[in-house]
């Protein structure tokens, strides 16, 4: 039997090295980050106003979309994600056909270093 090495869904994938790695710092901020922004919105019962509804306009075209993604991101983020400023989201179509990949960049909240996150739905 092969270790378990990942979990994958239909709109996202979460990876670990080993069974037990747990990430710190900069890595547990990327990750809050992608789950936030993966996680429909009202699906954590004890959490209804945790996530994002990112989903509502994946079928827009982009420049359509564009503004609302970027709203929904900044809002589900600086809700959800207090240990950091967001600087930028930008919204690109993806490599494969359909894919939309957004741009996250940020910093914590005593550092001037910019950090960036990927989330591709």
């Amino acid at each position: 039997m092969t270790p378990f090495t990942a979990i994958t869904a239909r709109n996202w994938q979460l990876a670990i090295g080993q069974p037990g790695d747990v990430v710190t710092d900069i890595g547990d901020i990327d990750q809050c980050i992608r789950v936030i922004l993966t996680t429909p919105k009202g699906s954590d019962p004890l959490r209804p106003d945790f996530a994002c509804d990112l989903w509502r306009y994946i079928d827009y075209p982009l420049d359509v979309a564009a503004p609302h993604l970027v709203r929904e991101a900044w809002d589900a983020i600086e809700i959800n994600e207090p240990r950091i400023n967001l600087v930028s989201i930008t919204p690109r179509l993806g490599d494969a056909p359909g894919q939309l990949v957004l741009r996250i960049v940020w910093r914590l909240h005593d550092q001037t270093q910019q950090n960036a996150t990927e989330v591709t739905l």
